[in-house]
Formats: C-alpha cells, sequence, structure tokens
C-alpha cells in the first residue's frame, strides 16, 4: 500500500449529538502502525484529532481504541497486518467519551483501587516499615508471572458484555488482579479479597464470554484468572488460609521471625 484511508469516529459530547466520520489520507510507511498514521493525520491534515498515547512500544496502555471493530493498541497494530487500504479506527466500548478517541477511564481506575491492588500484611507496622524482604521461590512467582503482565490498557473491559450492562461489575481487569494478590505468597489479606469479589456484583457476574483473554494484548488470560478466582471463593477459603487473617503465619524471611 502507498497509501492508506482512516476513517475516524470525531465526537465532542460538550456539542455534538452522536458520532461522525471523517476520513484522512495518509501516506502508509514500511512497518508503519495504526498509531502512527494517526499521528501522522493528526500533525499534518487536521489538528483537532483527539488520540491518546505515550510509551508508542505497548507497554503503557494509552493508545487503547477498536480498530476494524476489535479493540487493540494503536501503536502495535500494523497497517499490513489488517491488510485493507480502509481502515475504520473508534474509541473503546464500555467508557464515557472525552472527545473523539480518547476515552475517560476514571471509573476503571476506580475498580482497580478497590480490589487493593497491593501486598498487605497482617503485621501492619512491619508493612510501613519493613526490616527485610519479602521473598518468593521460582516455583511461588511461576502461579501469578502471566497476571502480572496487565498494562491496565482498558481493553478487556472494553470488550467485556457483562461491563456494558452492569456499571457496578469491577471487570475482567480488576477481577484478575484480585487473583494475582490473592496467590501471591507473600500477600496476608485472603480473607478480605474474597469478600470484595464475592458479591451480586462481583466475581459471579463474570458468564465466562472469553473475549477479555482474546484481545488482551499482553497474554494476561484474564478470564481464566476469573475462573481460578472463583474456585476460592466458592470453597470461602483463600489459598494459605487455615484460619483468621490475623492467625496467618509469620514471614520467614523478616528478622526476629526465624
Amino acid at each position: 500500500m502507498k497509501e492508506v484511508r482512516l476513517r475516524v469516529q470525531r465526537f465532542d459530547p460538550s456539542k455534538d449529538k452522536k458520532p461522525t466520520f471523517q476520513e484522512y489520507v495518509v501516506p502508509a510507511g514500511e512497518a508503519m502502525t495504526v498509531l502512527e498514521a494517526l499521528l501522522y493525520a493528526k500533525s499534518y491534515i487536521d489538528h483537532s484529532i483527539a488520540v491518546r498515547s505515550s510509551c508508542r512500544m505497548s507497554s503503557c496502555g494509552s493508545c487503547g481504541m477498536k480498530v476494524d471493530g476489535r479493540p487493540r493498541l494503536a501503536c502495535e497494530t500494523q497497517l499490513s497486518e489488517l491488510g485493507s487500504a480502509k481502515i475504520t479506527v473508534q474509541p473503546m466500548d464500555n467508557f464515557p467519551i472525552i472527545r473523539d478517541l480518547v476515552v475517560d477511564l476514571e471509573g476503571f481506575f476506580s475498580h482497580h483501587r478497590e480490589v487493593m491492588p497491593h501486598l498487605e500484611r497482617a503485621d501492619a507496622g512491619e508493612q510501613e516499615h519493613p526490616t527485610g524482604e519479602y521473598l518468593m521461590s521460582p516455583e511461588e512467582l511461576d502461579t501469578i508471572t502471566q497476571f502480572t503482565y496487565c498494562i491496565k490498557c482498558g481493553l478487556c473491559t472494553s470488550s467485556c458484555p457483562t461491563v456494558a450492562t452492569d456499571r457496578l461489575f469491577p471487570g475482567p481487569q480488576a477481577l484478575a488482579q484480585t487473583y494475582r494478590y490473592l496467590k501471591d505468597e507473600r500477600d496476608e489479606a485472603g480473607v478480605r479479597r474474597l469478600e470484595l469479589v464475592d458479591t451480586p456484583h462481583g466475581v459471579w457476574r463474570c458468564h465466562f464470554a472469553g473475549s477479555c483473554s482474546e484481545v488482551c494484548p499482553k497474554g494476561v488470560d484474564p478470564s481464566l484468572g476469573i475462573q481460578l478466582l472463583k474456585r476460592y471463593v466458592m470453597a470461602a477459603k483463600p489459598p494459605r488460609t487455615k484460619g483468621e487473617e490475623a492467625k496467618l503465619r509469620p514471614n520467614p524471611y523478616l528478622k526476629g521471625d526465624r
């Protein structure tokens, strides 16, 4: 291809009643990505196009959008991969539109914060002022590694049919991260984590459509994490916990615990 026609959805909720589409003809360079084509159009054709991006190397997740109807990272999607001289780009579904291709991620990150995406220790003083490292074995790390690859791009949430119908549903990203910390051998908040997701709008609202895993650019497989999380919720028992959280074992790697 010597050029590509970008069909960009335009919408400003402050003044527009409904979205429209505008086409831009962009020269297609070798190995050119959708993001590069959009930035070319913004720089040389229409400065008013609103698009969000940052790292340009599929690490930050900022450039999530729909490309030809599928949620993708624009920075890793090459024009040659799409095999068409006409490409449609739209904002992600299930998010409020700020303008054009930029969506509001505040609700997405709020759900992420609600599932406590950090390690919790029974000894709050030790957590705030640690006297040593919290160590893991390679085998323990293997159980959570793929779930740590999440870059919070929102593509899984955009593709989730449950998110589209239930705004209180945490979404696949938040639930998969719940499992990630639940299985982390260094964490001691298992009971609280299960309580957070065992609600009418929690983990049971996932009907295993699998679309979140299909579009994940990092192979996290959120639907797998959610199904594994359900196992612990059903048993009403987090991993490693035999009693109440206050009775959890001390960390043997910290000074004074040996």
